[in-house]
């Protein structure tokens, strides 16, 4: 039995072959305009017809915003995008990704090619480019004499800085030979003191700012010795002239602002530079006074005066300690001599003969310590504190183990 499909699964299929082939992702379709609605999302719908043909077409608002030109019934158009499935309605249609009108569709490829090709000559490349003068004084400017250009430069320039001086080489810079004329006034302002050169005009179509694309302009700007500034059209106008410059302002009055510094930041940053200078110059010198004075105290502490002062104040240290240390040793000495006698006090006989006790000995001097040196007849010298006297030893009793006393000899 055949497999049975989804009408999704149809047009989904159909979509991706329309994904797969790749000549159909990258179209620039001619035609004219019609049925063309700008819906309140900011999308755009249209259809894209010959003679005998017609292509619904969709731009989506992201897209919308590239267009430097209203879509009208009737207009001649390049559509560039790339052709898918609506899965919905089943039908397919071109989603727009840019749109120019026609003519300007074969000088755009001129554009790219030339681009291209300037591109890999690194025409383009920033290391090449010339750095935009800061505190520029003189500014040269390259454009019609006549406009709003040189009008909103001179405006924005004298209010930024009043002593800035704006210098005009008047040039054509629309139509036929427009690009010499701003040829020549690049070659005019090489000779002169200016600083920056600006070059631009208002915006407008590929065709109006033609002049700008040119391959003898662009190799102009890239072998002028001046920094040139390009303020060519709006902000979503690009030409040949903003890769090649210095630096790309995206509005003649932009251009100004990159060229013309602020005279009133200027005076504050000066201001600023001197408060700063002061005080880091106080601050310097207050560090220089602080080690001024540690180095007088260095010298003073280092001179020979200071140095005998400090010895004798450090001799005159050293002997009153000696002579404490001294006060105290003695003072320790007689406390330790006061123990001594002390201590002599209870071993000398006379201290103990002072008590009631006699010091007893033979007549030849012996010391009798004992009960039992003694004899019956014996004499004895006894001395005491205030004299001495001999005796006879009479009668000896000798105290025994019990305590009581046993016959044996006393004196007389």
């Amino acid at each position: 039995m055949e497999e049975v499909c989804t009408v999704s699964q149809i047009n989904l299929y159909i979509k991706n072959m329309f994904v797969r082939d790749y000549s159909l992702q990258r179209l620039r379709i001619k035609g004219e305009i019609s049925n063309c609605k700008y819906h309140s999302s900011g999308h755009i719908y249209f259809t894209i017809k010959d003679k005998s043909s017609q292509l619904s077409c969709v731009m989506f608002a992201s897209y919308v915003r590239n267009l430097d030109f209203r879509l009208q019934e009737g207009q001649s158009v390049v559509v560039q995008g790339n052709i898918s499935v609506y899965e919905r309605d089943g039908k397919y249609q071109m989603y727009a990704v840019a749109v120019t009108q026609d003519g300007a569709g074969i000088l755009y490829e001129e554009y790219e090619k030339l681009k291209k090709r300037l591109l890999a000559e690194g025409l383009f490349d920033d290391g090449r480019k010339k750095a935009i003068p800061k505190y520029a004084k003189k500014i040269g400017v390259v454009t019609a004499e006549t406009g709003a250009v040189i009008q909103d430069i001179c405006n924005v320039s004298h209010r930024r800085n009043p002593y800035v001086q704006i210098v005009l080489y008047p040039a054509k810079v629309q139509g036929e030979g427009g690009h010499l004329t701003i040829i020549r006034g690049l070659q005019y302002f090489e000779k002169t003191d200016v600083d920056t050169i600006i070059v631009g005009r208002g915006g407008g179509s590929i065709e109006d700012l033609w002049e700008f694309n040119q391959e003898a302009l662009a190799y102009a700007v890239v072998a002028c010795k001046k920094p040139v500034i390009s303020a060519v059209g709006h902000e979503t106008d690009t030409t040949i002239v903003d890769y090649v410059a210095d630096l790309r302002a995206p509005t003649p009055s932009a251009a100004a602002e990159l060229a013309v510094f602020s005279y009133r930041e200027f005076e504050m940053a000066l201001q600023e530079f001197r408060y700063s200078l002061n005080w880091q110059m106080n601050n310097l010198l207050q560090i220089q006074k602080m080690k001024l004075k540690h180095y007088e105290t260095v010298l003073s502490h280092a001179s020979p005066q200071d140095m005998i002062q400090q010895r004798r104040l450090f001799l005159a240290e050293c002997s009153e300690r000696l002579q404490n240390l001294m006060q105290q040793k003695l003072v320790s000495a007689k406390h330790q001599m006061a123990l001594y006698i002390e201590e002599l006090k209870g071993l000398s006989p006379l201290y103990k003969l002072q008590g009631g006790y006699s010091y007893v000995a033979d007549m030849e001097g012996n010391n009798i310590r004992s009960a039992r040196m003694l004899e019956e007849g014996q004499k004895l010298n006894l001395s005491m504190t205030d004299g001495s006297a001999v005796v006879t030893v009479d009668e000896v009793k000798l105290s025994g183990p019990d305590g009581l006393d046993h016959e044996g000899a006393t004196s007389t």
